[in-house]
């Protein structure tokens, strides 16, 4: 489809502000690919709404992942930005995959877990089914590779093992995608909880920092952040919050475990919780200000909202109808 260049596929929902991790472990990254790869960048607004969505604020995100990931880097030129709810063919290759998808494997899947213990009162079957949409996603545009955090790595497994299993039956339907994960920042944990993934979710504001947060709210969750009883900077076991801080600390500023361990030594945790919360500041600054540019012209995101998803349509609609024609299914021209 793409023969003379290889595709990444990334996916980031609009339900709720983006935190650093989804910046850290995804976002900053994804412009690296665009030399390299032809590149799809879509705001899965369909996969939202596997948890209740306020429509106003769904919309009003939506616009806004589609600004961050412009203002994060991604030109609209280079890349293909676009809203998933916009390109059809993504849910309709998602009920024919669930028709080669087993039960059992998707009764395996540790979000589906997860959520279902923290939205007891509404486990749907999009809950349970969302890793057959994310496999759509990735197989509509031959995707080679997938950018992911390492809590969705196993998502992009049963994508391969559902291709695979398709192809078997049907030859040369599917690419097989390889996931990519980030060297450092695969998975940036929660400031009150270093255990636990930090998630913009999380019903404690001070345990998340967020891509818009300002300069003085950033440094004050920062010096808020769980530590340790122990006062040195050092990454060893046991000391959960002070190696997250050295792993966030080390993306912003690209210096290694023992350049940091340099840097801070008998200087203690205050002074290491203010220096992590001024370089996330300071690198996120241009990152707000072009953002706030974008939202004051919602006509121009519109404008590559139906850019993107005319784009993302055409080369959708080919693998689409490839399924089809292979299933059996009738075509009319």
């Amino acid at each position: 489809m793409l023969q003379d260049q290889k595709v990444s596929f990334s996916g980031v929902q609009p339900s709720g502000n983006l935190t650093i991790g989804n910046y850290l472990g995804a976002i900053r990254n994804f412009s690296t690919f665009s030399e390299q790869y032809k590149c799809f960048y879509c705001v899965v607004d369909s996969h939202a709404i596997t948890v209740r969505q306020v429509p106003a604020d769904l919309r009003r995100r939506t616009y806004e992942t589609l600004a961050l990931y412009m203002a994060c880097g991604l030109d609209p030129e280079k890349n293909t930005l676009y809203v998933q709810s916009q390109v059809s063919a993504h849910a309709e290759l998602a009920w024919m995959l669930n028709c080669f998808t087993m039960f059992g494997e998707l009764s395996r899947m540790t979000q589906f877990k997860d959520k279902s213990a923290k939205h007891a009162d509404n486990i749907n079957a999009g809950l349970f089914t969302y890793p057959v949409l994310m496999a759509a996603d990735i197989l509509l545009y031959q995707t080679d590779v997938v950018p992911v955090g390492i809590d969705q790595k196993q998502h992009v497994e049963l994508c391969r093992d559902i291709a695979t299993r398709f192809n078997a039956l049907y030859p040369d339907t599917f690419t097989i995608p390889e996931p990519i994960m980030a060297s450092s920042g695969k998975k940036i944990m929660s400031l009150a909880d270093p255990t636990k993934k930090m998630s913009k979710s999380d019903e404690n504001t001070n345990a998340v920092v967020y891509i818009l947060d300002d300069k003085d709210t950033i440094i004050r969750k920062f010096k808020r952040a769980v530590t340790d009883s122990d006062t040195v900077v050092r990454y060893a076991e046991g000391k959960d919050g002070i190696n997250n801080l050295m792993t966030i600390y080390s993306c912003y500023t690209g210096k290694e475990f023992d350049e940091i361990e340099r840097e801070f030594d008998g200087r203690g945790y205050g002074d290491f919780k203010l220096a992590v919360g001024e370089a996330c500041a300071d690198a996120l600054a241009p990152v707000q200000a072009r953002f706030r540019e974008l939202m004051a012209d919602k006509a121009y995101l519109e404008e590559m909202m139906k850019k993107g998803a005319a784009e993302a349509s055409y080369y959708a609609r080919k693998t689409l109808s490839k399924v089809q024609r292979k299933l059996g299914f009738v075509q009319l021209k």
